[in-house]
Order: structure tokens, then sequence, then C-alpha cells
């Protein structure tokens, strides 16, 4: 199964759920008792899963965060603020941008589901387990800024030293437990929704939001390097060439991480000076997820369209400002980025968990580009980094 990749899984779950649902309405037994059990017993594993999740978001928000904070208040490089700078404005300006193409496209796209069936519950699990996390996800975002910016300012190790432990706890329980069984938690989902025959509907949602998120990915690269481009006064959609095995890499590893060595022999190639691209790089990997800001962003509006819910620029602003500073700390494996973000997503905007379940399954489904995206803008912004390292030599 390690050879067999997490968007492979996903898809093998998706389809296998589906199927499973569908049998009901195929064979005619939707009624019999055995079918109900297969479709009661997904249900279960759903149910105890989202409530895990809901569980761990609390901890997710307050280890990275926390970390992430302390350790980039450590850093005194002198190209830092303005790399995060970049990273941070990008990051905001791609989600406000998302929103307004969002608000003008997607009613005309996703019609509300009738009845609010996404919230059905036609088959109920055979038993729940309450796991009420350890505090709520607001006190958790206050919690890991006061710590993370304490931290950074008062340069102690001690407590830095346990909150890193809790990060490789957290870390572990994503990359060993959680992510592994996205696919099998996918699977329950859309064998839920096919056997309430609200399949058609939920697949028409996704490939309308699949559609226009990889549109405006695309977009958004483009317009990094536009940008780069006036920040230089060079034309480097020239350099777009060079980016191609960075980007086809994202795409099969999902990993942002995974792909440094290959993204640094791309701004090698794009004349960026090494200790610029060797700095630059690699932050960037952690800290600039315009991809899944995007995704995150169109899939919630998406999402509550469906649900017969109008998303509005008083209720997505704060959301936006406040993924852009999530997106810095988010773990680094692949569907990292929604998973730090589901607190903010269930918080802010509401999301319940049928609906939480959704974004979970199309981020995942977009993973490969989204980070795919997010390695070439890592481009555009170390060419951005390295004019001002230019302007500030020449200063000097």
């Amino acid at each position: 199964m390690k050879h067999f990749g997490l968007l492979a899984r996903l898809i093998t779950g998706i389809v296998a759920g589906t199927l499973i649902g569908l049998c009901g309405g195929w064979f005619g037994i939707g009624d019999s008792a055995g079918f109900v059990a297969v479709v009661r017993l997904f249900a279960t594993f759903t149910s105890l899963f989202s409530s895990f999740l809901s569980f761990m978001i609390p901890l997710i928000i307050v280890s990275f965060i926390t970390v992430g904070l302390a350790e980039l208040g450590k850093k005194a490089n002198r190209l830092f603020g303005i790399t995060l700078l970049l990273a941070y404005g990008t990051t905001v300006v791609s989600g406000f941008l998302t929103f307004f193409i969002g608000k003008a496209a997607l009613p005309h796209l996703i019609q509300p589901i009738i009845g609010n069936v996404l919230e059905s519950n036609a088959f109920e699990p055979f038993f729940t387990i309450e796991m009420a996390p350890v505090f709520g996800v607001m006190t958790a975002l206050v919690l890991a800024f006061t710590l993370g910016i304490g931290m950074a300012n008062i340069k102690g190790q001690s407590l830095l030293g346990v909150c890193r432990d809790l990060q490789k706890i957290v870390t572990a329980v994503l990359s060993r437990i959680i992510i592994p069984l996205i696919p099998v938690h996918i699977a329950g989902l859309f064998c839920n929704i096919a056997a309430e025959g609200r399949l058609f509907a939920t697949v028409k949602m996704f490939a309308s939001l699949y559609v226009v998120i990889l549109i405006l990915q695309f977009v958004y690269i483009v317009s990094q390097f536009g940008l780069a481009s006036i920040v230089c006064r060079k034309n480097h959609f020239k350099s777009m060439k060079n980016i191609a095995p960075a980007y086809f890499t994202a795409l099969g590893t999902q990993s942002s991480a995974s792909t440094i060595p290959v993204a640094l022999g791309c701004a090698y190639n794009n004349k960026v000076k090494e200790d610029v691209a060797d700095f630059c790089i690699p932050l960037c990997a952690t800290i600039n997820l315009n991809g899944d800001t995007i995704c995150l962003v169109l899939g919630a509006m998406g999402i509550m369209l469906a649900n017969g819910l109008t998303p509005t620029l008083a209720m997505f602003a704060p959301y936006i400002m406040m993924l852009g500073v999530t997106m810095v700390a988010a773990p680094g494996v692949p569907g990292g980025g929604v998973m730090a973000a589901l607190g903010l997503i269930s918080s802010m905007l509401g999301f319940t968990n049928p609906m939480q379940q959704l974004i979970i399954a199309l981020h995942f489904s977009q993973d490969s580009f989204g980070t795919a995206t997010n390695v070439t803008g890592d481009q555009a912004i170390a060419l951005m980094v390295d004019r001002f390292d230019d302007l500030q030599e020449a200063k000097n």
C-alpha cells in the first residue's frame, strides 16, 4: 500500500463506497436488513472518525501554530520578513479574489440541494462515542498565539521543547492514523450519499467546484509570475518553463517538503542566487499554501450554497485572514492544509460534520494540484526575494 498513492486510495474509496451505496437500488435490496446493516456499519465508522477528528483539531492548532510562531519569531535572516510578508500577502489576496470570483460564478453552477439532504441521517450509526475536545477551537487559537508569540520573545527552550514533542505526537497521529483512514472515511461518506439517493447532486457539486478550483489555481500561477515580472522589471513568464520539474514532482508526491530538492534546482535554473534559494524555497514550502487556500475558500462557498446557505464577505473576510495565518503553520503532510483549517471552518463558518466531511473529500481529491500550485508559487516568491536582496546589497 505504500506504493499505492493517497490520491489513488481516495479514488478507490469513493468508487467502492459509491458502488456499495448504489447496490440497494440496483438489486432492489435497499430495504433489506443486510444492506441497511452494511450502510450503517460505514455510518458508524464515519461517526467515530468524525468524533476523533473533532477531538484532534484543537491539538493540531495548538501544536503546529505554537511551534510555528515560536520558530518564525526566532529567525533573524534579513530576508525572512520579506518572504513571510509575500507569502501571507499573496495567500490573503488569493483568498479574497477566490471569494469574489466564487460569489459571481458559483450561484450559477451550484443550486441548493432540496430539503438540505446533506444533513440527512437516513442510515443511523449503530452507536456513537462522544469525544469532547480538551478545549474549543477559538480557545486553542488564542492559546497558540499567546504561547507562540510569548516563546519567540522570551527565547526560552523548555516549553518550546514540550510543544515540539506534542507536535511530533500530533504529526504521528495525522500521518499514521488519520491520513491513512481518510479513504475509508470518504468511502463511508459516499456510501451513505449513494444509499440515500443524493449521489447525482453531490457529484455535480464536486465537479463544478473541481473545475473552478483548477482554473483558479492555474490563473494564480500565471498571476504570480506576472507579479514577479513587475517587481523584478523583467519578463519572468519565460521562467515558467523551468518550473515544470517541480510542478510535476509535486503532482506525484502531494508534498511540498518532498519536492524541495527539485524545487531548488528549478530556482537555480531561474538564476536565483544560491543563498537566497537555499533560504527561500524550504521556508516557502511550509508557509506558502495558496493552492490550499483557493480550495478551502471556494470549496467552503460551494458546500454552503449546496446547503442553502449564503456565503457573505462579512463571514469570509475574518476566515480568510485567519486562514492565511493557519496555512503558515499547517503540518507538512498530504492533506495537512485542510486538517489545520478544519477548526476555522467549523467555528467561523459553522460547518457541521457532514459538511466537514465533504470539504475533506474535495481537498484530498485536488491535493496534488494544490501542492503543485504551492510549489510553483514558491518559485515566483524566490524571484521577488532575490530582487529585494539585490536592491538591499546595492544600498549597502
